[in-house]
């Protein structure tokens, strides 16, 4: 379980206070542009500190810890994958950040690339691959670091309607289905109707406590109306 307690961050003039706890499965993040949502996953992520408040995972204060030391991984839109590397060494990063990997870490690796369907294309640079097939290596590497909470600041926002909504299959089957806590901000209402167990409105500088998707969306508070603008 994650839990933000009584938590407030700040950049300049912007606050958002969270106090909220997560259970493990899919929870969409939305709200609108400029609303903290990016600024929720950077705290939980270790790149910003709260001003006040405290970062719990199962019950463990991270608050201080570096990101590197917090049981979490974490897909941006952009700069998922270093493009001087192959897709092999991209994802291998999640099991030897120096790239000195075992025979056994080198199987692994292949094994990763298999299951998000890249098999056989390791050797290859990102800019040889597709958007959707760098979504998958990106994700490839996020099963290999094996951390509890995978964190997706529109990792596939770039992408059109059916890769956004098969890449957003892939993180369901592979990642939830393993037992994972998955939090994705999105823009797109539809993703956290299709997707997404439970939703965290972030507005009004606050970010709500998980509510279940579809009661919510059946009767929205009035932040999440003006949102949708209904």
């Amino acid at each position: 379980m994650l839990t933000l307690d009584g938590v407030t961050l700040a950049q300049g003039d912007f606050r958002l206070t969270a106090d909220l706890r997560i259970a493990p499965g899919l929870t969409a993040v939305i709200g609108p542009s400029g609303g903290g949502k990016s600024t929720l996953l950077a705290a939980v992520a270790g790149f910003l500190a709260p001003r006040a408040g405290r970062i719990l995972w199962d019950g463990t204060d991270i608050t201080a810890r570096i990101p590197g030391d917090r049981p979490v991984t974490m897909l941006f839109q952009d700069n998922n994958l270093f493009p001087h590397l192959t897709i092999a060494q991209n994802v291998g990063l999640a099991l030897a950040p120096r790239l000195r990997l075992t025979m056994v870490q080198q199987g692994q690796v292949s094994d990763a690339l298999a299951s998000v369907g890249l098999e056989g294309m390791g050797d290859r640079k990102p800019r040889a691959l597709s958007g959707g097939q760098q979504g998958r290596a990106a994700l490839a590497r996020a099963l290999l670091a094996d951390r509890p909470v995978v964190l997706l600041d529109e990792a596939f926002a770039a992408l059109g309607p059916s890769l956004r909504h098969e890449m957003l299959t892939l993180v369901r089957d592979r990642l939830v289905g393993q037992g994972r806590t998955v939090i994705v901000v999105t823009h797109d209402p539809q993703d956290a109707r299709d997707f997404a167990n439970q939703v965290v409105l972030v507005a009004d500088g606050m970010a709500h406590p998980p509510q279940d998707t579809a009661a919510l969306f059946a009767d929205p508070p009035a932040a999440l109306r003006a949102y949708l603008g209904t």
